[in-house]
């Protein structure tokens, strides 16, 4: 790459901005109007470009369908009251997805590519972030295998993308999750830390029973023993048990998440005790049934703080007593206040376009 990266951008001539309805923003229902494109060829990464929103054209021995050769981010931009446009910690979802390049065999992205790209995007689909409040713009970026060739081996050539989509809350109501003992999420020395899409795959059955059964989500156990607490669906999962802040350490199982480290970071400065560390199922059940767990609440880039009523274990559902979530929505107000520009953004998390 040279030292100013030059991206080519291709104005759509048929914008559908005017068309959303700020008002009525559903989760990843519309599509801005540009997306951002560079491929992996020959060893090296080439023609950045940005171009109208529109399908790909693919081979049908694409590696990426046939092996799951594929990783991808997820990230939110916010419109401020002074109608700036900032993203939050997008350098940290930089850093993740070369991590999970590495472990599925797959090209670094150039920072300038990931950074310079987002940039160039958001400038000209900024009227697609919207300014209601609870709404945001959802910015997708991913990396997929592209050689014509059916084999099982790493491809030689790649295409980086970013999309982004107007969101409203991903959960709309506190969710009802129920503990998974049988099926499993990972397992150490697999793919469990990396945002690789046959994670993701592998978790649709298992979900789909829970739901059938009427829960939202799993709380993912781990996959030797299913005797301690990983994670939640498309969340991290803490708890506010015996007044300390529990999580489960990350490693081999659990995605190392931005909004996990935010809460962390965040708990930590206002003087709370926070314990990474292994949480049985036992532990947990004990704590739900003597009050001493008094709170369990997801936390991701989507759902962000996503409070949890049920947990649903051995047949048995413990409810969480409403009027406990006092730390998880005072933590809600804390980060949408940081990425609005509502508070003081004392870590320096957002990065403005």
């Amino acid at each position: 790459m040279e030292d100013t990266l030059q991206i080519n951008i291709n104005k759509t001539q048929h914008p559908r901005v005017q068309n959303l309805d700020y008002h009525d923003i559903q989760f990843a229902r519309e599509y801005s109007d540009h997306m951002l494109m560079a491929d992996f060829k020959n060893g090296a990464w080439q023609d950045p470009h940005i171009e109208p929103y529109g399908n790909l054209s693919l081979s049908p021995a694409n590696p990426a369908i046939h092996y799951g050769q594929s990783i991808f981010e997820g990230l939110k931009a916010y419109k401020h009251e002074d109608g700036r446009v900032s993203v939050f910690r997008p350098k940290a979802n930089y850093s993740r997805m070369n991590v999970s390049a590495k472990r599925m065999v797959m090209p670094h992205i150039p920072e300038e590519i990931f950074m310079d790209g987002l940039i160039e995007l958001l400038k000209l689909d900024y009227k697609w972030v919207p300014d209601v409040e609870g709404t945001s713009l959802y910015i997708r970026p991913f990396l997929f295998a592209t050689d014509e060739f059916i084999g099982v081996r790493p491809s030689q050539n790649y295409k980086f993308m970013i999309i982004t989509t107007p969101v409203g809350a991903y959960y709309s109501k506190p969710v009802r999750v129920k503990v998974e003992t049988h099926y499993t999420r990972a397992v150490k020395g697999g793919t469990g830390y990396a945002k690789t899409a046959g994670n993701y795959a592998a978790s649709l059955y298992p979900a789909k029973l829970a739901q059938d059964a009427g829960y939202d989500q799993l709380i993912w156990t781990d996959g030797q023993n299913h005797t301690l607490i990983e994670e939640s669906g498309t969340m991290n999962i803490m708890f506010i048990l015996n007044d300390a802040l529990v999580t489960a350490p990350t490693g081999d199982t659990i995605l190392d998440g931005i909004t996990r480290d935010s809460v962390l970071t965040l708990a930590k400065d206002w003087g709370m005790k926070v314990e990474e560390r292994p949480l049985s199922v036992t532990e947990m059940v004990e704590g739900l049934q003597s009050g001493a767990l008094k709170e369990a609440f997801g936390v991701g880039t989507a759902a962000t703080i996503a409070p949890i009523e049920i947990i649903a274990n051995d047949g048995i559902d413990y409810k969480l007593d409403e009027s406990g979530r006092e730390f998880s929505q005072k933590m809600l107000k804390t980060l949408t206040d940081i990425r609005l520009g509502r508070a003081e953004d004392k870590f320096g998390w957002n990065y403005f376009i």
